[in-house]
């Protein structure tokens, strides 16, 4: 749906099945590796996003051939080593995933590449990516001395570090461990917190020299990688709009399929579940080194709490949801140490605290957090994405308990993350 504005209004209650289109990490790395690696990779359930389509086309332009069906793509490895330059530009879209991890990709190969974006992502910070590389001896130069794309890439080879990240970030680390499948020696990356795993899983599904430990993975370069069958769990972000709808709606019940419940991506059960929300996990299974389970939510009542510390970086992408969740929750919630959230597709700090605050909630920002005071119910409000599609969906829900309802301006951003957001509330909507 490619709408400018989209209006939700108070819902009697969202019930129902549902099951969540596929894990956005899961499909870019899917992408990846398979592209990469020797032999056939079938991948279902792909997300159909713009980002991913970002990744996959960029692989089409390296020379890639990759099919699609509708239900399944088969990817046509091509090794460590036969990627050919593409001959453009490579456009990442709004996607931050795509272009760091390109990032780490590129820079062994033995040609020539330019990555960039749309307007969002060119304001992103990329020196994080860009800095640790150019120590493994990476040519890369960009914008702002490299901090902004577009990047430019002459690709060299590239010698194993061990690198202390300041951050604890999945696309930081991806991107090193990418570059460190082709680097001399090892590549040793160390976090001050385990970011989400998925990279390691799937590493280790394709044959990757790898080892990991409780703050940290180890990749030795060299090795080839083999074609594998992957089956992409439904995204928990994704799933986390309409948890957070079905908790905050009175007389809910909702039931969603097949959510990846990765242990570093479940940081939002976890703070729904302190809150007082009622989440049950049911068939817990794996797939494709990958667990997953089918999420029963109900309505509760919700109370203040206070999030920090390590669970911060296990939800780090569904804080626009959960502060819509504390928005209506008793008492004060308190988010500390999230200043991650400033450098996403939006400060989404800002984003967040100017939305809730037209709805009629009291909101204290600080440098890495922010303070919100619950209400018992939220107000009309007309309200900026932002060009963020997590921003677009979490005041949509918003509008689904606010009187009078939530209209929200730039919706089309959705489309990067979760096409089929608008036939699946609708689904779920009670009126």
């Amino acid at each position: 749906m490619n709408v400018q504005s989209y209006s939700t209004q108070p819902a009697q209650g969202i019930r129902g099945e549902i099951a969540v289109p596929g894990d956005k990490s899961i499909s870019h790395r899917s992408i990846m590796l398979g592209s990469i690696a020797r032999g056939v990779t079938t991948v279902r359930g792909f997300l159909r996003g713009e980002d991913n389509f970002a990744t996959l086309n960029a692989f089409r332009a390296m020379g890639v051939a990759i099919g699609d069906d509708g239900e399944t793509l088969t990817i046509n490895g091509k090794g460590l080593y036969g990627l050919s330059e593409a001959d453009d530009v490579i456009d990442c879209g709004n996607s931050g995933t795509s272009i760091r991890l390109l990032t780490g990709l590129l820079a062994p190969q033995r040609f020539y590449s330019v990555l960039t974006g749309d307007r969002y992502l060119r304001r992103r910070p990329m020196k994080r990516v860009v800095g640790p590389l150019g120590q493994m001896g990476a040519c890369i130069l960009g914008r702002d001395g490299g901090e902004k794309a577009p990047l430019a890439i002459a690709g060299r080879p590239l010698t194993g570090l061990e690198y202390r990240s300041p951050v604890a970030s999945a696309q930081v680390k991806s991107a090193l461990m990418l570059a460190g499948l082709y680097a001399a020696g090892e590549t040793r990356i160390i976090e001050p917190h385990l970011s989400r795993d998925h990279s390691e899983r799937m590493f280790r599904h394709f044959g990757a020299a790898i080892e990991t430990g409780a703050t940290g993975v180890v990749i030795r370069g060299g090795h080839e990688l083999t074609g594998r069958d992957i089956i992409v769990p439904g995204d928990i972000s994704s799933a986390a709009f309409f948890i957070v709808a079905a908790l905050l709606v009175p007389d809910s019940e909702l039931l969603i399929t097949g959510v990846g419940v990765n242990p570093t991506r479940t940081g939002i059960l976890d703070i729904l579940t302190a809150m007082g929300g009622s989440i049950a996990l049911l068939n817990q299974r794996e797939l494709s080194g990958e667990p997953v389970a089918d999420l029963l939510i109900r309505s509760s009542a919700l109370r203040g709490i206070e999030i920090a510390g390590e669970v911060v970086t296990r939800a780090i992408d569904e804080f626009p949801v959960i502060c819509v969740a504390a928005a209506l929750a008793e008492g004060k919630t308190v988010i500390r140490e999230a200043r991650e959230l400033r450098v996403k597709e939006t400060d989404r700090i800002a984003a967040m605290a100017t939305n809730l605050r037209a709805a009629g909630v009291t909101v204290a920002e600080s440098d890495d957090g922010m303070e919100i005071t619950g209400v018992e119910r939220l107000g009309a409000a007309t309200v900026e994405s932002f060009g963020d599609h997590r921003i677009a969906m979490s005041m949509l829900v918003a509008g689904l308990v606010a009187a009078g309802g939530v209209t929200v301006h730039d919706v089309a951003c959705i489309g990067t993350s979760f096409p089929d957001f608008f036939p699946l509330l609708e689904k779920v909507t009670a009126r």
